[in-house]
């Protein structure tokens, strides 16, 4: 496989994931590249696995070529797993990073650091036309600050601070964060996959 498509409408997750596959000699392109717009996914799956399959394989059998998704969130303890699936909406109708960073932060404010335990989640499919579609998961452990910090990343970067780090991802570097992030560990174990591709 030379070329993938990355169903993603995302151009934050677009260039993380082209920077990933280009480590593999692999050509992505998101829905963002192509010419003719694509109809939205709906996302009726109550697990990052069911939406990660609803978005490949519907997207795959519209274009007849490789399709990867990745269905992906933060899911913080002390809110029982939330905002999880609802992650991109979770202060609403629109996705509004600076909205769903504020009512996760304004759920917390009465939660000590030692509480606010959390991770990233990131669920790959891999859906090629005529074969099983094919699932990696990737996580990345940390806490939620108590404001806002750095300008790297989207989400909840700002606000999220993994193990090992005293620096919010959207402080850490590209590097550091390819190197660390859910999406980078979940792509990982799709190395012998890709390796035979």
């Amino acid at each position: 496989m030379k070329e993938i498509i990355i169903a993603t409408k995302n151009d934050g997750k677009a260039k993380e994931f082209k920077e990933l596959f280009s480590a593999y000699g692999i050509h992505a392109r998101s829905l963002l590249d192509l010419e003719a717009e694509l109809p939205d996914v709906e996302e009726t799956g109550t697990t990052f696995r069911e939406n990660a399959a609803l978005k490949a394989e519907q997207t795959a059998s519209l274009l007849s070529v490789p399709v990867m998704a990745d269905d992906s969130g933060l899911m913080i303890d002390a809110l029982n797993g939330q905002p999880g699936v609802y992650s991109a909406r979770y202060a609403g109708g629109q996705k509004d990073d600076q909205a769903n960073i504020n009512k996760v932060l304004n759920e917390l404010v009465d939660v000590p650091g030692n509480k606010r335990t959390a991770r990233f989640v990131c669920v790959l499919a891999i859906a090629v036309p005529g074969e099983k579609t094919i699932f990696r998961e990737g996580f990345c452990e940390g806490y939620i600050a108590n404001g806002k910090s750095g300008e790297n990343g989207f989400g909840y970067d700002p606000i999220f601070v993994p193990r090992g780090f005293e620096r919010t991802m959207a402080e850490l570097s590209k590097e550091e964060k390819n190197r660390i992030s859910h999406r980078a560990v979940a792509l990982k174990q799709l190395k012998d996959w890709l390796g035979e591709q």
